[in-house]
This record gives C-alpha cells, sequence and structure tokens, in this order.
C-alpha cells in the first residue's frame, strides 16, 4: 500500500494515540526474531514514559504529527457544537465507545469525547470512569493545541474552560 507515510527524525513532536505528545528521542534499528527493524524512540510528554515504535507500521498503529494551528480551530468548533444527541446508552457501553475514539488518536475523536462528556455532566453526576476519561481527553487536547498555538498549556486549559463555561 502506498500512501502518506510520516517520517520523523529525532526531535520532532508526535501523538500516539491514547498516551498523547511525545518527542521522537531518536531512530534505532534493532535485531527482533533475525531481522533488522526500524524504530523509533519516543518519550510522552508529561510522563517520561519511553516507547519504541516500529517505524514500518508507524502510520498503522496511528503516530502522527501534531496538528497544524488552523485545525486548532476545527477542534474549537467540535469542543463548541451543542446540537449533539447523546443517546442514552448505559455508562459502561459509553465508556467503551469514548476508550475507543480516545485510542484512535485522533484530535477531533478527542474534542467530540471531552464534549460529550461535559455535556453529560450537566445533566447527571459522571461515574469514577467517566471523570477520569473526561480529565485524559482534556489533557491530550490541552497538551496538542496549545504546542499547535504556541502558548503555555495553562492558557490553553483557560480557554477549553471558557468554552464550556
Amino acid at each position: 500500500m502506498i500512501g502518506r507515510v510520516s517520517v520523523f527524525v529525532a526531535g520532532d513532536m508526535a501523538v500516539y494515540p491514547a498516551h498523547g505528545v511525545g518527542v521522537i528521542k531518536s531512530v534505532e534499528t534493532q535485531t527482533v526474531a533475525g531481522t533488522d527493524q526500524s524504530f523509533y524512540v519516543m518519550e510522552i510528554m508529561g510522563n517520561n514514559m519511553t516507547i519504541m515504535i516500529p517505524t514500518a507500521s508507524s502510520e498503522k498503529v496511528g503516530l502522527r504529527a501534531i496538528v497544524s494551528e488552523e485545525q486548532v480551530s476545527e477542534v474549537v468548533t467540535i469542543l463548541e457544537d451543542r446540537d449533539v444527541e447523546l443517546g442514552s446508552q448505559t455508562w459502561n457501553r459509553r465508556y467503551r465507545d469514548y476508550m475507543e475514539k480516545i485510542k484512535t488518536g485522533s484530535v477531533h475523536e478527542v474534542a467530540a469525547v471531552l464534549r460529550d462528556l461535559f455535556l453529560l455532566s450537566v445533566d447527571k453526576d459522571l461515574s469514577y470512569g467517566e471523570r477520569k476519561m473526561l480529565d485524559t481527553a482534556k489533557g491530550l487536547l490541552v497538551k496538542e493545541l496549545s504546542l499547535a498555538k504556541k502558548i503555555e498549556e495553562v492558557a490553553m486549559s483557560d480557554q477549553i474552560d471558557a468554552i464550556f463555561s
């Protein structure tokens, strides 16, 4: 399959689904099962976790560049949308659906999860898992959008809070 392949180099910022923004520390070759394979060594910002992502499957697992400053406005539009049908599924079904969206790594899906959980919290108390997921979604967005807009995370967090106030 020939597709758009993102090639990262040491020092690049990238987003790894469900973990968030990280820095590509190096590109290394290691022998796995007798075959040389190339890996991105990425340090996730915020928790200093280091992960190795095979370069050959990096696009398939969702490793991507940080959104552009222009794409931030698309995310804000999603967050501001109040004309959404939340449905009436059970909290555990909702939790699974939201977790799948977060795992896609799509900034648009993460924004939709944050918006939906916020709107849900207006009508009822969120479960512990839903509150944690809301915090996770917000944290993922704050880190990426603040880098895209080149502003402090606190300022980005305040902007997101203002959308929901």
